[in-house]
């Protein structure tokens, strides 16, 4: 099992220590066996030890150079970053990242080997139109993925049920989740409104392998709960 929080814009370096040291406490007491994955804002990268795996929210594709608010390759370094969050909702919808552009990214990290956590989804509209409308929809956000790559991890998150405290039913994610599996073998993650009390209904369908979670996951006891979920599916 993977399981993985994305603070979004939230939480500064103080808190970003606080519940990185809960977590990974946890982590080594409890002997956890799955992959945690914590992506806190860029101002709160840091050197947090070993347990949990850091990741960027969001990253660009360059080394370095004159892009402002932009971070590159080598702020990841300093901080031995290896992973990254690429095609998130946001990224793709209120900052208006094409697909093009996403796809570059995905295969510039891909070139450097980074583990790779690739968003998908789509938002109510698309939804309402059925269920061949849906994955067609699904299949535009996939061109130039290499759904085979051997660092990678998709997460299917639907965009309206991000934050709304909506969540698709066990046989809408069960759908999806097969069609995926159907193009590729790398684990796949759910997210969208993921909480400690609908996890376990989540982690227990075939092909979920995993969870992004965003607004739950700010707590880091409700985190090591998730986790705790996780370890004894």
């Amino acid at each position: 099992m993977i399981v993985a929080a994305n603070f979004k814009t939230n939480k500064t370096r103080a808190q970003t220590r606080d519940y990185m040291d809960e977590v990974n406490a946890y982590i080594r007491a409890e002997n956890v066996k799955s992959e945690i994955i914590v992506f806190p804002p860029s101002t709160a990268f840091d050197n947090y030890g070993q347990g949990l795996t850091q990741g960027a929210q969001n990253a660009y594709a360059v080394e370095n150079g004159a892009f402002t608010g932009e971070i590159g390759v080598d702020q990841l370094k300093e901080f031995g970053i290896k992973t990254v969050l690429i095609g998130h909702s946001e990224r793709r919808h209120i900052l208006g990242e094409t697909q093009k552009e996403i796809a570059v990214k995905f295969n510039y990290f891909k070139n450097l080997g980074y583990q790779i956590v690739y968003c998908i989804g789509e938002k109510l509209e698309t939804r309402e139109l059925g269920q061949s409308a849906l994955l067609a929809y699904i299949a535009t956000q996939l061109v130039d993925i290499d759904l085979e790559y051997e660092n990678l991890v998709v997460a299917y998150e639907p965009v309206w049920a991000i934050g709304t405290g909506l969540v698709p039913s066990t046989d809408d994610i069960s759908q999806i989740h097969a069609d995926l599996r159907a193009k590729t073998s790398k684990p796949l993650l759910y997210g969208g409104s993921v909480k400690v009390s609908n996890m376990v209904e989540i982690v227990a369908l075939e092909n979920v392998d995993g969870v992004l979670v965003g607004g739950a996951s700010l707590y880091a006891q409700n985190f090591c709960e998730m986790i705790k979920i996780a370890e004894e599916v």
